[in-house]
């Protein structure tokens, strides 16, 4: 039988620890242990570089979650976007009932300037303000693409003339700022805010409270 070499060189690539004559060299295993623990130490502690990494990654994370929490349905206000003169205004589709083609109206005398007339949509008689009248806009001739919005609040409908109507936009809450030292009198009134586009939101809810919205006057019939 062949016995292999039992020389202290064979020792030493076995049991690197193991002096040549017999003992353990403790020098040796702490130095070993030392860069066993720094290596783990290394692995565990990212780098400046990798940690500069996750701080960026962690930041996109967050702005990512800030803009979904912008666009967050609570957290939008859905309007119809219409046309008034030169200007573009907005209303809050949760107070819209429908809109209708501007067919036929018939004015009604001795009423304010801005009572257009009343229209009659399927049986309902409805009156029709022109906001221009109380916002000071320039007036042009109505035309095929003018639209009654017709609005509710409190138990309250009327119709609201539009030049025309360009449809449904979401506008986030925090982009709605106060009115503008330009909108004065009744139109910052009426005002529920305005985008830096700028879009005017108005407050139908204070539009259908205002006494001088209301059309009290009775016709009058004598010649």
């Amino acid at each position: 039988m062949r016995v292999e070499s039992t020389s202290p060189e064979s020792r030493s690539a076995v049991a690197p620890d193991v002096g040549r004559k017999g003992g353990v060299d403790w020098g040796n295993l702490h130095r070993r242990l030392d860069a066993s623990e720094a290596a783990l130490k290394q692995r565990l502690s990212p780098s400046p570089e990798e940690t500069r990494r996750i701080l960026r990654a962690r930041a996109r994370s967050l702005a990512a979650g800030d803009r979904s929490e912008a666009t967050s349905p609570d957290l939008l206000l859905e309007v119809v976007e219409f046309v008034l003169g030169p200007e573009h205004y907005g209303i809050e589709s949760s107070h819209i009932r429908e809109i209708y083609p501007l067919s036929e109206f018939t004015p009604v005398p001795c009423t304010p300037a801005f009572v257009l007339g009343l229209v009659n949509v399927r049986g309902q008689i409805l009156s029709i303000i022109n906001i221009k009248k109380l916002f000071d806009l320039p007036e042009k001739g109505l035309t095929d693409l003018n639209k009654v919005i017709i609005v509710h609040a409190n138990h309250m409908e009327l119709g609201i003339l539009a030049d025309a109507v360009l449809g449904v936009r979401p506008i986030a809450m925090e982009e709605l700022r106060p009115a503008l030292p330009t909108l004065t009198g009744i139109r910052a009134e009426y005002l529920k805010g305005i985008t830096k586009d700028p879009l005017v939101v108005l407050d139908v809810e204070k539009i259908l409270m205002d006494e001088k919205i209301l059309v009290n006057e009775a016709v009058d019939t004598t010649t």
